[in-house]
């Protein structure tokens, strides 16, 4: 049964602050809102967790290994270092949709994102040490088959981005909705997702749904881990054999026992 710790990262009062006292340059936010999340994904990858940045004022980090001292160290971080501080809700789950949804619960209960009286609250609890296994994440990294030939030297860069935008907002809302998996966009035409314990049968019918409903014909590669880091790199280690033998879905739960060891 897969554990899923996620936090949500919530920069506290974002909103008000981006007009006040007049509204700000918008390619000066991107800067800001581009190094945020830049220095958050250093900061909890170099603890094998995984961070995916949604909106920028909002964003979900896999963080099964950090304690709730990483998270208020991560806080201090940012709030010497940017004109804004960030607020974090921790939730655990064997649903990834659960676990966001009580780390979401957990900023709410303490006020509005745009209080500006709301900053650098720490909601909910992380999974103890002695409750985490090495199977308590599966991470799914999809990759578009032969997106280069299919869009990047056939279409302008828009086409191709709508092509690819399509097959992620088809695949995300399925995941979520049949299975509480959160997927995520991570450039080109990966995506990576945050599921519960999967079989290749569901993961089939994912592949499948997108193609009928997009247009847009994917693979997988799936790993399991305790970390993000374990999974996702077994996960990009399975995707690799779906390269190499033209196969739609593989595990690879042997990469994950080995990284253990």
């Amino acid at each position: 049964m897969t554990n899923t710790q996620l936090s949500l990262i919530q920069i506290d009062n974002y909103g008000p602050w981006t007009v006040t006292p007049e509204p700000r340059r918008e390619m000066d936010l991107q800067t800001l809102q581009s190094r945020l999340f830049a220095d958050l994904a250093q900061f909890v990858g170099s603890r094998d967790g995984y961070v995916f940045f949604t909106r920028f004022d909002n964003m979900v980090a896999v963080t099964n290994g950090l304690d709730e001292a990483d998270h208020e160290l991560l806080q201090e971080s940012i709030a010497n270092r940017y004109p804004v501080t960030i607020s974090l809700g921790i939730g655990v789950d064997s649903s990834p949709i659960e676990a966001l949804e009580a780390g979401t619960a957990g900023l709410q209960h303490a006020g509005s994102a745009q209080d500006g009286d709301r900053r650098e609250v720490l909601a909910g609890d992380a999974l103890p040490v002695s409750d985490r296994t090495d199977e308590d994440l599966q991470i799914a990294h999809f990759d578009v088959n032969d997106a280069t030939g299919k869009y990047t030297d056939r279409l302008n860069e828009f086409d191709s981005f709508i092509h690819i935008e399509q097959g992620y907002a088809t695949l995300m809302r399925y995941l979520r909705e049949e299975y509480g998996g959160l997927s995520f966009f991570v450039g080109g035409d990966n995506i990576i997702s945050v599921c519960p314990n999967m079989g290749e049968a569901g993961y089939r019918d994912a592949i499948r749904h997108v193609e009928q409903e997009a247009g847009v014909e994917l693979k997988v590669g799936v790993g399991t881990g305790r970390t993000a880091h374990e999974a996702g790199f077994a996960a990009k280690h399975a995707l690799e054999v779906c390269r190499e033998h033209g196969t739609d879905v593989e595990f690879d739960r042997v990469y994950a026992e080995v990284a253990n060891d």
